[in-house]
């Protein structure tokens, strides 16, 4: 479809200008064009920056009318190329970074209203100042943006409990390719009037419409937490220690991260300056952390639990943290990872994910047959454990350049892929498919979800335009 599309030029730069102003429209800076893996460079004939929905509205209309395409520009974080347009008629490149409002914050309704371009760390600050908390968290909540997060669905780590974005949104505001505005900002949680266009804009990754605000659930700030970090002897007996603890802390427990030594010996390796808990037997971690409100007792009720796992043999070495201090360096060594992981260089990162039950077994195959194509790569897995997310990357051997192991990327790929598949999972869990994963997709997507996926795009948007050649090919 983006053959059809018409190539955005100067005269009509000059119309968008007119249209939204100048101080809207601008020539394309190398952030907007980079993503943060380096497999992509886009291209954009000029940067929109509306200021609203309306002004969003008539920069679509326009690019509708002339058949110009638009990539929708959020935080810039994401992983599988869906902010970046290397080849193909020349598009324009939307930016949500002015629509950075916080429109309204509802205690008694639990409601936060967010402009698409709010960055997540303003959104908890926000929620805090109120009591409340926005609960979806990952490492990049410095620059990734709301509208972004929403179009991916992104997870993070407390899935576990609060589940993906799309649990935490009621409702969105949203533009679609003829320019229409769907003013869906829900406050209510039952709402069963048909379609709720959320379901839709939520995770098809700006190609249905482009989210310009959303409604988003607050929680109560939970007023004590606890931290620990513990060593396990393998991923079998990690599923086993977060049943037993789930039995035990009665719906507490808001993250539950699967990390393998080899991380560990990557940020010795290329970060040093971030502090390692210390040295524990064995090849696996645990980090777990519960919440609870006033008088929960967290510490203690967590204390206890992991010393039955300890007598039962499901956990090994366990340090509980004391203290904020404490339990910020544990986050930070879980946050670090993907940074020393981009140091390093990965030869091919997989976000896959497999029923829970299945993650041991996954493991285990899938470093026999990576083992079998190349014994020098180096895995570093971890992720999600609660929610069966792993971050399976593969690595060159240390002092190698990945571009050594380039005959084999494929390859590699595929092997985590077609495992993952086999086990009734995905190839793309929390981050997406980008226009990294749209052969992935065709691959392994149920032929009937491909047809009905093919028919909302083409009823919704039938030129195109919106991020053309994401998701779909």
């Amino acid at each position: 479809m983006t053959r059809d599309l018409i190539p955005a030029d100067a005269g009509f730069v000059v119309r968008l200008a007119e249209a939204l102003g100048p101080d809207s429209v601008r020539p394309p800076e190398p952030r907007y064009l980079e993503e943060p893996r380096g497999r992509y460079l886009g291209q954009a004939a000029a940067v929109l920056r509306p200021a609203s929905t309306e002004a969003v509205a008539r920069a679509v209309r326009l690019c509708a009318e002339a058949r110009v395409g638009i990539v929708p520009y959020s935080g810039g974080t994401g992983l599988v190329g869906g902010q970046v347009l290397p080849t193909g008629p020349m598009p324009v490149l939307l930016s949500f970074e002015r629509l950075n409002r916080i429109r309204d914050v509802d205690v008694t309704d639990g409601i936060l209203t967010a402009e698409a371009g709010c960055i997540l760390a303003d959104v908890h600050a926000a929620a805090a100042e109120v009591g409340r908390m926005f609960p979806l968290t990952l490492a990049s909540e410095g620059s990734a943006r709301i509208g972004g997060l929403l179009a991916t669905n992104a997870g993070g780590v407390h899935v576990i409990r609060y589940g993906n974005a799309r649990d935490l949104c009621l409702g969105v505001e949203a533009v679609l390719a003829d320019g229409t505005i769907v003013h869906g900002l829900s406050r209510v949680v039952k709402d069963n009037m048909g379609l709720n266009p959320r379901h839709l804009l939520i995770g098809f990754e700006g190609t249905l419409g482009l989210i310009t605000a959303a409604s988003l659930r607050l929680f109560p700030a939970l007023a004590e937490t606890a931290t620990a970090w513990i060593s396990v002897a393998s991923p079998a007996a990690a599923l086993a220690l977060l049943a037993r603890l789930r039995a035990a802390l009665a719906g507490t427990i808001s993250a539950f991260e699967l990390i393998s030594v080899e991380g560990l010996q990557f940020l010795a390796e290329v970060l040093p300056q971030v502090s390692l808990p210390p040295a524990m037997p064995g090849e696996w971690r645990v980090l777990v952390e519960v919440d609870d409100g006033p008088d929960g007792n967290v510490a203690a009720r967590l204390e206890a639990a992991l010393a039955d796992a300890m007598e039962a043999g499901l956990a090994g070495d366990v340090l509980v943290a004391q203290g904020d201090g404490q339990r910020a360096a544990f986050w930070r060594v879980r946050e670090t990872i993907p940074e020393a992981n981009r140091t390093i260089g990965a030869i091919a990162s997989h976000d896959i994910s497999v029923p829970p039950s299945h993650l041991p077994e996954f493991i285990e195959r899938a470093g026999q047959a990576i083992a079998a194509i190349d014994r020098s790569i180096r895995i570093n897995c971890f992720g999600h454990l609660g929610d069966g997310n792993l971050h399976y990357n593969a690595f060159p051997a240390r002092g190698e350049r990945r571009d050594r192991y380039d005959p084999v990327r494929a390859t590699v790929s595929r092997t985590v892929h077609d495992l993952a598949h086999a086990l009734g999972g995905s190839i793309a869990a929390e981050h997406g498919v980008g226009r990294l994963k749209v052969a992935d997709l065709e691959r392994y997507a149920d032929p009937g979800k491909l047809v009905a996926m093919r028919a909302v795009k083409h009823a919704l948007d039938p030129l195109g335009i919106l991020n053309p050649g994401a998701v779909l090919a």
